[in-house]
């Protein structure tokens, strides 16, 4: 729900800038079309560099029935353009995940089980265990230390949940005009609140990458016997 309510948000303006505030012709990115005689074309502009992207941004619809969208229709929410209606559906979500993020740091802060299970131990952090762990990754067979996450494993799952999921929802507050007046550090932190508003973008980018990744490891090793140990318990176990 977030991923395609923000979608919905970054259409309305589809342009990133960094500092306080937006100025026209100097955006670091931009997604936009243009007209070429009956058709449109899209195109995605990474600061001096311009690529085409006619068929998958810039553009939405049906030939002769398209429309000037960053992000196509079925990739947002609502399907229409809506900036009101992607605004509420994003923070109905970003509630959910706020509340959700909380109440797992917190348990697993009092239990102990973020720095047993997350914090890399010393022996994983050898060089040679470095080398040796990412050689098995590469070759799409990575270690499954018994009781735990091998080193790659632990440094995403940190990475994901001590910082992009914070900054993300910290990103989100500064962006919002009554959060950013009643305390202006929110965007300051990030440089102003457009460099906020990028910092938002880049962390989706993130999360989606590591989302992307995580499932296919997950298919390839065997998700039916690890969906088994994540509802019925320990692995063997038929209880």
């Amino acid at each position: 729900m977030l991923l395609p309510s923000g979608l919905q948000i970054f259409n309305a303006h589809p342009a990133l800038y960094t500092g306080e505030t937006s100025r026209f012709g100097s955006a670091w990115m931009e997604i936009g079309s243009r007209e070429r005689g009956e058709d449109i074309e899209g195109y995605l502009r990474l600061g001096g560099r311009e690529f085409t992207t006619t068929g998958v941004l810039g553009w939405s619809g049906a030939p002769g029935e398209r429309e000037k969208r960053a992000f196509p229709a079925w990739t947002t929410l609502p399907g229409y353009q809506s900036l009101a209606t992607g605004r509420n559906w994003h923070l109905a979500a970003a509630w959910v995940l706020g509340l959700a993020l909380a109440g797992y740091l917190a348990v697993g802060l009092a239990g102990g089980r973020l720095w047993r299970t997350l914090l890399p131990t010393p022996g994983m952090l050898a060089p040679r265990a470095i080398l040796a762990d990412l050689v098995a990754h590469l070759k799409l067979r990575p270690p499954a230390p018994e009781g735990g996450y091998n080193l790659l494993q632990r440094l995403a799952y940190l990475i994901v949940v001590a910082f992009v999921l914070p900054a993300m929802i910290l990103s989100g507050l500064a962006m919002s005009p009554a959060v950013h007046a009643a305390a202006p550090w929110t965007g300051d932190i990030f440089g102003g609140r457009q460099s906020a508003r990028s910092a938002h973008f880049l962390g989706t980018l993130i999360l989606v990458l590591f989302f992307t990744a995580h499932m296919v490891m997950l298919l390839l090793s065997q998700p039916l016997q690890r969906l088994r140990t994540m509802t019925l318990g320990r692995r063997g176990d038929p209880s």
